[in-house]
């Protein structure tokens, strides 16, 4: 099982690829943010109760947000949480 956290400034675009995403059986969508800040703030929760609840595999992060960017969250993701990987979806 692969678990994702969406990240997506736009409320449409984060429910959408959840119900196109829900629909894999290999995937669980754990968690949905609408910026980078919020995101960190999500991954920091996840590790805080990693006993109950494991981190996600996969950030699917958008480029432009509000807040903070998706390019300065990737790089805070990236050296706060190695183990996490992200995809950065853009339009």
């Amino acid at each position: 099982m692969i678990r994702l956290l969406l990240v997506d400034d736009q409320s449409l675009v984060r429910q959408g690829l959840k119900a196109i995403l829900s629909l894999e059986p290999d995937l669980e969508i754990v968690g949905m943010g609408e910026n980078g800040e919020e995101a960190i703030s999500i991954l920091e929760r996840f590790a805080i109760a990693q006993v109950e609840t494991p981190q996600p595999d996969i950030v699917l992060m958008d480029l432009r947000m509000p807040v903070m960017n998706g390019t300065t969250a990737t790089r805070i993701i990236s050296q706060r949480f190695p183990n996490i990987k992200v995809l950065v979806l853009s339009t």
